[in-house]
């Protein structure tokens, strides 16, 4: 497969909700055979890429595509939850800059950039103060999951040495 394909398909799984950079940068290094750092990029870009537009426009697209059951059902979905970690967290609410980089930043499931969008959204933070931290806090989750990658990467590589 030609590299550019990879790093485009690294890219979109990165985008992908609930995946996000936690999926992305092991696919591209135990799959497309990527190197870390280009694994990391490509994963970064494609997690930060639909940041903005969550977090401008989220709302007028959930109130257009409510109208129809299925996707009602996904807006529901996620709406409720991220309401539920906005009621959740009080800190959440008063410091909601540390508050979003924190979310995005510890890499576990159900946290990550789009969540954390539709929570700034929700939040009504302006976009101009909502992504900067939610785009360090992808710099600082995929920090997490590169070394995660890493060890994993060499754990593997001694067991198929022993093997």
């Amino acid at each position: 497969m030609n590299i550019i394909i990879k790093y485009i398909i690294t890219g979109i799984i990165g985008a992908v909700p609930i995946i996000e950079l936690r999926g992305a940068i092991p696919i591209g290094v135990f799959t497309f055979h990527l190197n870390y750092i280009e694994a990391f990029l490509c994963s970064f870009i494609g997690n930060i890429l639909p940041v903005y537009f969550i977090v401008k426009f989220i709302r007028p697209l959930f109130d257009f595509f409510g109208r129809w059951k299925p996707f009602k059902i996904i807006i529901d979905w996620a709406s409720e939850r991220a309401t539920k970690k906005i009621e959740e967290s009080e800190r959440l609410q008063n410091f909601a800059a540390l508050g979003l980089f924190l979310f995005v930043a510890i890499p576990l499931p159900g946290t990550g950039a789009w969540v954390g969008s539709l929570i700034a959204n929700f939040l009504d933070v302006p976009p101009k103060k909502a992504i900067p931290p939610i785009i360090l806090g992808v710099l600082v989750a995929g920090i997490i999951i590169l070394t995660g990658t890493a060890i994993a990467q060499g754990g593997i590589d001694i067991l198929l040495q022993k093997g």
